[in-house]
């Protein structure tokens, strides 16, 4: 008989004959079925497909469909003509931003914007990952159920407030004071200044008017907004963590920063990696509207990024394919930091997102 006949038929031994396998038969139906089985699914859980609609069309709409716009960072932008309608200019773009051909002046507002949202994204990272683990740990020691739903909205409120909210209460807290008008400086600002921190005169002309505190600002009122509310998974990630090693550990002579260190902490290792490995996938994806709202042209020199790069250049100028090819070098290298940050991860702790 033939080979590939035999492949899906088995020998009988007691009829002396061939016949299917039964694996096979219902592996058969299986295929046969399929989309009949998919519509019964579908059809079946309807009301769940109807809830993941409204979220499909968002991706559709503001995810996959502007993708057609970076072609715009290979062709040259002319009058109003659609994207299908202009020229191919290759990689001409991307050597303006890199090389400063044709624009050295271009390129190096490019590599300025590049090189602050790198560091705002880093010392983000570095000063404000930490602070929701470190959250997490003194929610976890609360013993009180009403007290800890006290801190917790406390915490978390900010997060709920829009952005236009909270770089305005950031503006009146280290607004700048005026002599001749009798106008005081911000709370913070005062406060700095009568402990020394900074002068007086800083606090009078501003300090989101001084280059040096931009980041500082950025990054203090960005770990007050977000800080309680990334807090949440990992504050889970130790309920979750079981009583008999706590016993363990107070059996041992731990005490509550020794069972922090050695119970907790590597109990939840594998949750801090995974939300490490996405927080430097978007390292350089530092939300423009905050800066945009915070910023002015006396601090771009430490304030200007690339998301408000693009925006100057690209809807407020005529530069719109230089701007979608920043945007598009931009996003490139924070998917390379994903793919990177995700194979070290595997190598050294076994531990990734894929």
């Amino acid at each position: 008989m033939n080979d590939k006949v035999t492949d899906f038929l088995i020998f009988d031994e007691e009829s002396g004959t061939y016949i299917e396998d039964p694996e096979q038969a219902v592996r058969d139906d299986v295929e046969k079925n399929y989309w009949k089985n998919v519509v019964k699914t579908v059809v079946k859980d309807r009301r769940l497909y109807l809830m993941l609609l409204p979220m499909i069309l968002v991706f559709l709409l503001w995810r996959y469909l502007p993708m057609y716009e970076l072609l715009g960072s290979f062709k040259l932008t002319e009058d109003a003509k659609s994207v299908s309608e202009q020229y191919f200019s290759g990689f001409s773009y991307f050597r303006t931003l890199i090389f400063g051909t044709g624009g050295a002046e271009l390129s190096a507002q490019f590599w300025r914007a590049f090189r602050n949202t790198f560091l705002l994204s880093f010392y983000g990272l570095v000063f404000g990952f930490p602070m929701p683990i470190i959250i997490a740990l003194f929610f976890n020691e609360i013993r009180s159920d009403i007290a800890r739903s006290i801190y917790q909205v406390l915490t978390y409120l900010p997060k709920f407030m829009s952005t236009v909210v909270m770089t305005s209460l950031v503006v009146m807290l280290v607004k700048q004071g005026s002599d001749t008008s009798g106008t005081q400086p911000g709370v913070i600002s005062q406060m700095l200044s009568d402990l020394g921190l900074i002068s007086a005169d800083t606090a009078y002309a501003g300090m989101l008017n001084d280059p040096r505190f931009f980041r500082a600002v950025y990054q203090i009122s960005g770990i007050w907004e977000n800080a309680g509310y990334d807090s949440i998974v990992f504050f889970a990630a130790m309920i979750a963590v079981s009583p008999t090693s706590f016993e363990a550990a107070q059996i041992d002579g731990a005490d509550k920063m020794a069972q922090m260190r050695y119970v907790i902490l590597p109990s939840i290792f594998s949750v801090i990696i995974i939300m490490l490995i996405t927080r430097i996938g978007s390292l350089l994806s530092v939300g423009y509207e905050k800066v945009l709202l915070l910023y002015d042209p006396n601090t771009y020199v430490t304030a200007d990024v690339v998301s408000t790069f693009a925006q100057r250049n690209g809807i407020a100028g005529s530069l719109k394919g230089m701007a979608t090819a920043a945007e598009m070098m931009n996003n490139i290298i924070g998917m390379l930091l994903v793919i990177g940050a995700n194979a070290v991860s595997r190598k050294v702790s076994d531990v990734s997102l894929y």
